[in-house]
């Protein structure tokens, strides 16, 4: 359970003063549910304030605090004009307050004609006119009163601003109680670090540059500490002794000669599964590096041994492709493989049930359906985990628990992962790199084009089509949004159809899962001929005879991301070509990107080069979805901590005896607060 000195953090945000139903929803969009995730919501930049008496003190392009007085309201008239309320100071200067859209309601009531009050903002010039453009904010009190000189600049969502986000804040940070300390103390010392309550007011406030650090710490160190907990009970586990004798891998017809990388990581995964100890392997693979044979020759054993396997996949559609392939490439074998979803129900689902129970049925491929209440296996001995990112390490743990014994288990990863971060994500793993591609695949012609030409891409489609083959579109959202200038799939999908008529499907996220697969099927039986798609189709869509991926707006994607959309294609025979649309405005570490996904096709070199370009200062986690497991450590702080806290985690499991001393007691409320509770379960004596 988890201590009740946090309770007051993980009360809903609707506790706080002012948060109702109209509130709330702008704060879920930035993930802020409850009072700890305000007190971590960190500012991204801090501006520095002056107050000057009348407008003759400051210049354009500086932040101001001045008094003034409101003189006239004016409407904006046209739909899109702005709404202007000119006011003078005291010298009787005249600047107008500029809103545009809904932020004129505001104006009314803020700056009532014939008052005075304290605004705060850019002082920028229009033509003649100087103007604050959506003041930061505007007040009754005297600048010395408003004390926000350096003022905290958060990140908002449509609904919010800076004063209601910095209210909010302030009311989360008077509930945090006082927790123990967690850090070891000599690296509390070394580096000068605030307490944890401390740490996150002096974060708020920008005026200590180690509490950003500190807070950022204590996140690497939780979730060093929990990975670490979990690779300590693996080990003291008892798992099965799994050997194989040969004799259905021996039958494999595969059509292809396995590559030097496969044939190591087979012997390393053979060699883990010979111990009693579980396996925990990651198996990390370039796009089309042939993961899913090795995950094929690791089930295979694990069924020679008479045990069964599991192969548990994100998603229905990738795992009835999975299902698909396994089952072509273990015909010669003659082993049983059944495919288990959320969608089968009534007698199908009661026979396969059956079949694990009684293990007949010896290779299972499904979804999280695996690993209900209500599926048992006879002797599950092996789980493969694909796409391990989209888990959760419980969900992960709540699988291999349907073993008699804990069951190996090896999960597998399309997405080169930096060795700096492979610590950070997968530091209870051992580690299985797939750097060789199989012999004869072709390279992908990549290739940078201008968004105006759009049409042309479209007559190459026709052409393209035309010889039989297929082709994707990505574009990096569902629908238009209004203040977005995003492609969107759904806009682009009527556009290519009145050109294709019905040769075109859409996929994306929101769909229902039937009209997905629908879509899908038709595609991957060559029924339709052009897939238009979000990045739903990133991982492990396999379609050999699609040989051309047009991605729109190509810059808005992290480099990761356009890897594996161009890994789509290039899956067969034919030769394959990639283009990659540019919109006008690219900034230049997105110029850079384009360079690199035209120059090389190695996914971890890629990996590298994405972690140089993104620096220390850009926020991981839910900014570039799958990098790591962190909202608060940024990349520089994550090369920098992560081995200090990687040290002080071992230091505390296995010299301090997990909860046998008061910092153990302190790790256990730092794993709460960091949501890594699955661990909290295996420090000895929790």
């Amino acid at each position: 359970m988890r201590p009740e000195l946090l309770n007051p953090l993980f009360a809903e945000t609707e506790t706080l003063d002012g948060v109702g139903p109209k509130l709330k929803k702008p704060l879920e969009k930035l993930g802020l549910t409850r009072v700890r995730d305000l007190a971590y919501h960190l500012p991204d930049r801090f501006v520095q304030r002056r107050v000057v008496a009348n407008l003759d003190e400051a210049g354009v392009g500086e932040q101001i605090v001045i008094a003034l007085t409101v003189i006239e309201h004016r409407g904006g008239g046209a739909s899109r004009a702005p709404y202007r309320v000119l006011a003078q100071d005291a010298a009787g200067n005249v600047l107008a307050l500029t809103y545009f859209g809904r932020a004129s309601y505001t104006a009314k009531k803020q700056l009532p004609v014939g008052e005075t009050r304290w605004v705060a903002g850019r002082l920028d010039r229009y033509g003649d006119m100087l103007q604050i453009v959506h003041p930061d904010s505007v007040e009754e009190e005297s600048a010395a009163a408003m004390g926000r000189l350096i003022e905290p600049v958060y990140p908002l969502a449509e609904g919010l601003t800076q004063p209601r986000v910095a209210a909010l804040v302030h009311q989360a940070l008077d509930r945090c109680p006082e927790l123990p300390e967690w850090i070891e103390p000599g690296v509390l010392e070394r580096h000068q670090w605030p307490d944890w309550r401390d740490a996150l007011r002096l974060a708020h406030r920008g005026e200590h540059p180690a509490a950003r650090d500190r807070l950022a710490y204590d996140e690497l160190l939780a979730n060093a500490l929990a990975l670490m907990l979990v690779r300590a009970d693996n080990r003291r586990k008892r798992g099965q002794s799994l050997a194989g004798d040969g004799s259905l891998r021996g039958r494999l017809a595969l059509p292809f000669p396995l590559t030097g990388a496969q044939q190591r990581s087979i012997r390393e995964i053979e060699a883990d599964m010979a111990q009693e100890a579980p396996m925990l392997r990651l198996l990390q693979g370039d796009v089309g590096a042939g993961k899913t044979v090795v995950a094929l020759e690791a089930m295979l054993l694990a069924v020679e041994a008479g045990a069964q396997a599991a192969m548990l996949a994100p998603t229905e559609i990738l795992a009835r492709q999975h299902y698909e392939t396994l089952r072509k490439l273990a015909a010669p074998t003659g082993v049983s493989i059944a495919l288990l979803t959320g969608r089968d129900k009534g007698r199908a689902r009661e026979s396969i049930l059956m079949g694990l129970l009684d293990g007949s049925i010896q290779i299972v491929v499904g979804t999280h359906a695996i690993f209900q209440d209500a599926v048992a296996y006879r002797n599950l001995g092996l789980v493969v985990i694909d796409e391990q990112h989209r888990f959760g390490v419980s969900q992960r743990l709540l699988l291999t628990q349907k073993g008699k014994r804990t069951p190996h288990t090896l999960a597998m990863t399309a997405t080169p992962i930096p060795r700096t971060l492979t610590l950070a994500q997968y530091g209870e793993m051992d580690v299985s790199r797939l750097d060789e591609m199989p012999p004869g695949r072709q390279p992908i012609d990549t290739r940078v084009i201008a968004a105006d030409r759009t049409a042309d891409v479209a007559s190459a489609i026709e052409r393209h089509l035309a010889t039989g083959q297929q082709a994707y579109w990505v574009c990096p959202m569902v629908r238009e949004n209004e203040g977005e200038d995003l492609a969107a799939a759904e806009a682009r999908h009527a556009a290519l159809k009145e050109r294709f008529g019905d040769a075109v499907v859409l996929v994306h996220g929101q769909l229902k899962p039937e009209l997905k697969d629908a879509a899908m099927e038709r595609f991957a039986s060559g029924a339709a001929k052009l897939l238009v798609a979000t990045t739903v189709i990133e991982v492990g869509v396999d379609v050999p005879n699609a040989t051309l991926m047009v991605i729109e707006q190509a810059e808005r994607f992290g480099l990761a991301q356009l890897h594996q959309l161009r890994g789509r294609v290039g899956r067969g025979s034919e030769k394959s070509t990639c283009l990659l649309l540019r919109g006008e405005m690219v900034s230049e570490t997105g110029r850079q990107r384009l360079a690199l996904m035209r120059e090389t096709q190695d996914g971890f070199r890629l990996a590298e080069e994405d972690l140089e370009l993104r620096g220390g200062g850009e926020l991981l986690g839910t900014r570039q979805s799958g990098d790591t497991p962190f909202r608060i450590a940024d990349l520089e702080q994550i090369q920098r901590l992560l081995p200090v806290a990687h040290d002080d985690a071992r230091l505390l499991v296995e010299r301090d005896g997990g909860l046998a001393s008061p910092r153990g007691e302190a790790a256990r409320v730092l794993l709460y607060l960091f949501e890594r509770d699955w661990g909290v379960q295996l420090l000895r004596g929790g």
